[in-house]
């Protein structure tokens, strides 16, 4: 079983940063050997998967739009995920979850889904 919480969203003027975190309650030990994932669902849009991390041997993949600008990464020893975002657009305004599953941006890889922390950028 895993248990995800996101946090970290607000309200930020365009071309402002954030990070966003995600804490995981899962079997000790785990945490390093799982795919995670970064989603986003805007109003109107179809979910999205933004970035993708394989902790074990530091793959990472990210959508197009957001390269250079959003770097995911974690703190094993605190079994948490974080979502570093630079150079904020009001197209990155959206509902942001981290999901842990099987591989790659697509969502419907992913079984486990945080709540969501809300992002929501101003021009």
């Amino acid at each position: 079983q895993v248990q995800l919480e996101d946090s970290g969203g607000d309200l930020v003027h365009a071309s402002g940063s954030l990070r966003l975190s995600c804490s995981a309650s899962i079997v000790p030990g785990a945490f390093d050997y799982v795919n995670w994932a970064s989603l986003r669902h805007a109003s109107g849009e179809e979910r999205e998967g933004v970035a993708y991390f394989r902790i074990i041997d530091g793959t990472t993949a990210y959508l197009d739009s957001v390269k250079v600008r959003l770097t995911i990464s974690s703190d094993n020893a605190k079994n948490t995920l974080y979502l570093h975002m630079d150079n904020l657009k009001p197209d990155d305004s959206a509902m942001y979850y981290c999901a842990a599953g099987d591989y790659g941006l697509n969502y419907r890889n992913y079984l486990y889904f945080g709540q969501g922390t809300q992002v929501t950028v101003s021009s």
